[in-house]
């Protein structure tokens, strides 16, 4: 995935103050850059992440080619889309993780989703592609934005299928419920005591429920035995603070630090202003759109890095800088051949926007309808198995 730390081993190195700032700029009122956090993501004035930044502020490490060059010969095949096209741009200790994979020793993933919207968007699917834990935070969503308990759970379960949907082995995941395995003491802490959502308990609160699935521990009925089992996160980068908590926390309780690769935001169709929204049901393409939501979604609101007239643009070419498109084709399109033809082409000006258009739009009506069949065929039957507690005998055959 990216360039090699230095010899120092990270997991020996001390890591930053857990305190959650606004990345990019100072400490001090007036000074922020850009702000992101778990809870905020936003740019100065309105305009892109900052992304050496946040390298440079968080204190994690960057990904560079050296690692997708280690991955792609120690697993024998190309790596990732994700990893080729530096979706994922920042990680700690992956380097360590490579190392376990090389001598044959065993790991896992664990990562998560909250669900706030009835659907994915397709911003949703980077993260989830080896045992694997995949951790619904129904808890974390019902305090923050203000569901009831049992709506909550409702999106957890639909969210549940459009995962599983994406082609998991049952025999290698674990999908859970805060409320139904940690048993959503946040939740009841809010209840016992009367606090609102405003209440700072909540954040105070839940940190500590996102970083327990990084121990083995956590999972008795999995990792029994095995306390001693590295373990990889993938997440975006707004979920870096949780993560540098819980490695400050580790070593002090007898546990490894989780190691981490770091994902760039899906920018939004309106232009590269921070990150896909639910809130906003035309910045994203959902996997519950059409093929006609779709076209309309993209001709409508994909932001253009084309010219204003097909005479300059012709002339000047595409800035693919900015180009929205272009963009998105560089996470969904697999071939890397077309998506540097697509860049050379249009950068000159010699394929317009339109065209660039259509072929996004071809893409991913093809991805969304692939998933919405594989959906369709997970029952609540097949969420129940993917969520029930039990040992996994074949994760690591």
């Amino acid at each position: 995935m990216s360039r090699f730390p230095s010899s120092q081993s990270t997991s020996a190195m001390v890591e930053e103050p857990t305190k959650v700032v606004s990345a990019g700029g100072g400490d001090r009122e007036g000074e922020d850059e850009q702000v992101v956090n778990p809870w905020e993501v936003t740019a100065k004035d309105g305009g892109k992440i900052d992304y050496d930044k946040l390298i440079e502020k968080f204190g994690c490490q960057r990904l560079d080619e050296s690692f997708v060059r280690r991955v792609e010969r120690l697993t024998g095949r190309p790596a990732h889309v994700f990893l080729r096209r530096g979706v994922f741009f920042a990680h700690r200790d992956f380097n360590e993780i490579l190392d376990v994979y090389e001598r044959g020793e065993k790991f896992f993933l664990y990562t998560g989703r909250g669900p706030s919207s009835e659907a994915l968007h397709l911003g949703h699917l980077d993260a989830f592609k080896v045992p694997l834990v995949i951790q619904l935070t129904d808890d974390e969503k019902c305090m923050w934005k203000n569901l009831t308990v049992e709506e909550s759970k409702r999106l957890a379960c639909e969210n549940v299928k459009d995962i599983i949907a994406c082609g998991f082995d049952i025999t290698r995941t674990f999908i859970f419920s805060d409320f139904s395995y940690v048993g959503g003491w946040a939740s009841q802490v809010v209840g016992i005591f009367g606090f609102t959502n405003e209440d700072h308990i909540g954040k105070i609160s839940f940190p500590p429920v996102q970083a327990v699935p990084s121990f083995p521990s956590s999972f008795p009925h999995l990792f029994s035995g095995k306390d001693n089992l590295r373990c990889l996160i993938p997440c975006a980068i707004d979920q870096d603070p949780y993560f540098r908590m819980t490695r400050d926390v580790a070593p002090r309780i007898g546990y490894q630090k989780p190691a981490l690769i770091e994902s760039s935001f899906f920018p939004a169709l309106q232009g590269e202003t921070g990150k896909m929204s639910a809130s906003d049901p035309n910045s994203a393409i959902y996997v519950t759109d059409s093929s006609k939501d779709i076209k309309n979604k993209v001709n409508r609101y994909a932001f253009s890095g084309g010219q204003d007239s097909i005479e300059n643009h012709r002339k000047y070419g595409a800035n693919l800088e900015v180009d929205i498109p272009v963009k998105y084709l560089g996470f969904f399109l697999e071939d890397d051949a077309e998506l540097d033809h697509i860049k050379k082409e249009y950068g000159a000006g010699r394929m317009l926007t339109g065209e660039i258009k259509k072929r996004l739009v071809e893409v991913l009506s093809e991805l969304v309808e692939r998933h919405r069949k594989a959906r369709a065929l997970v029952t609540d039957e097949v969420v129940d198995a993917f969520m029930a507690v039990r040992p996994l005998p074949l994760m690591f055959s």
